[in-house]
């Protein structure tokens, strides 16, 4: 951090509204993280927050908590309060649900004596489950409190005028480095240059922050933001063991898979390919040998993604194949080992995939496969994160 703020250990000590208090426990939060212990206060104070913290350290719940409690409840129609933007409608989703459950105590009593809640409203295009334009505008001239979308669809809105900017309150940009990678800086930029309040606070939330990313803050936010910052080298997770096992060549990386599988009882995999036609042809290869697995990719239909992953959270079975998709922000509880069948080529994507398994401080293991070819990367990711991949001696290692 780069100024000494107050860190707050319990979330009664934050000064949120008892309703808000009431969603969160009732969420199955106990206490603050250390992203949340410093940000969430100074976020309610209107400052603008500059966040960097890894993968499943609590941003969502962060940022969503000061966003609620500074949402006005007393208007006579539900007005948009605040933006929220995401790279992907997967992770747009994931946010609403978590708006939805942490303020559904909120606002006025309802005609059945409990109170409204939040008006939490998804908005996002494309082809696979997507709402269309016309949905989207009709949910706004109802009402709202809090927009959430990818840029490519709030732009649109905002352009339509679909809402009244100066209402808005406070923008969190989450994952920012993702949607700048996504090509998504001219709508962002355009959002942040729309009309919305010169006084509107600032919320960047990330994984980590390039100089790009940076690029933004210093050009719109003038609100004394508070920078909450982790070194490269506390990036990765300390619940996390780190493995991996030399193959001799890239055939060879099914029949070691296999053989841990047969050895070993897994709970939840998640196994990551580096591209889609990998991804189909490791499903086919293990559901060949009778492995309950399926697959996700970016390819498919979003309802049939949908679908799958309910029925993953639902331990409906126990390995998933995903491409970089699923490398971000997507919280899996059960999921103890993380298996990159293909080491990413971008760093970064490292971190977000093993990200996904010792979630919010509960242990987990990752597991890399590497042929010779593989050695460079991961002897940049070792070196850029200042970490240390340990050989697997036995699948024993595997258990968290």
């Amino acid at each position: 951090m780069t100024e000494n703020e107050k860190l707050f250990y319990t979330f009664d000590e934050m000064s949120l509204s008892e309703g808000l208090l009431r969603g969160i426990y009732a969420h199955g939060y106990e206490r603050p993280s250390a992203i949340q212990q410093r940000a969430i206060v100074p976020a309610i104070t209107g400052r603008d927050v500059i966040a960097q913290a890894q993968s499943g350290t609590g941003k969502t719940c962060a940022f969503t908590v000061a966003t609620l409690q500074q949402i006005d409840f007393d208007t006579e129609r539900p007005e948009c309060q605040a933006l929220v933007l995401s790279p992907t409608k997967e992770l747009a989703e994931q946010t609403l649900k978590v708006f939805n459950s942490l303020g559904s105590y909120l606002g006025p009593n309802g005609p059945n004596g409990h109170p409204i809640g939040v008006n939490a409203y998804l908005c996002v295009g494309g082809k696979n489950g997507g709402r269309s334009v016309k949905d989207n505008l009709d949910a706004l001239r109802k009402g709202i409190h809090v927009m959430i979308g990818t840029p490519g669809r709030v732009y649109d809105l905002l352009n339509r005028r679909a809402i009244d900017p100066m209402k808005i309150k406070t923008l969190v940009i989450d994952e920012a480095d993702a949607m700048l990678d996504r090509g998504f800086k001219e709508q962002l930029y355009y959002i942040l240059s729309s009309g919305l309040p010169a006084d509107m606070q600032i919320c960047l939330f990330s994984a980590t922050l390039s100089d790009e990313t940076l690029e933004i803050t210093n050009k719109f936010m003038k609100k004394n933001p508070i920078e909450i910052l982790i070194k490269k080298s506390d990036v990765v997770l300390d619940g996390i063991k780190q493995l991996y096992i030399n193959v001799d060549k890239e055939e060879d990386k099914l029949s070691t898979l296999e053989d841990i599988f047969e050895l070993l009882s897994i709970s939840q995999c998640i196994l990551y390919c580096n591209s889609k036609a990998k991804v189909e042809w490791l499903k086919k290869q293990l559901q060949e040998k009778d492995f309950p697995v399926e697959m996700i990719h970016g390819d498919m239909p979003g309802e049939e993604r949908e679908e799958i992953m309910s029925r993953f959270r639902a331990n409906a079975f126990k390995l998933l194949i995903a491409t970089d998709l699923l490398a971000r922000g997507i919280d899996v509880q059960g999921v103890s080992l993380v298996i990159n069948y293909d080491l990413p080529t971008n760093r970064e994507n490292y971190i977000h995939r093993i990200g996904r398994t010792g979630r919010y401080g509960r242990k987990g293991v990752a597991l890399n496969l590497i042929t010779q070819n593989d050695s460079k990367y991961r002897t940049d990711i070792e070196s850029y994160y200042q970490t240390k991949m340990v050989e697997m001696k036995s699948p024993n290692e595997l258990k968290a």
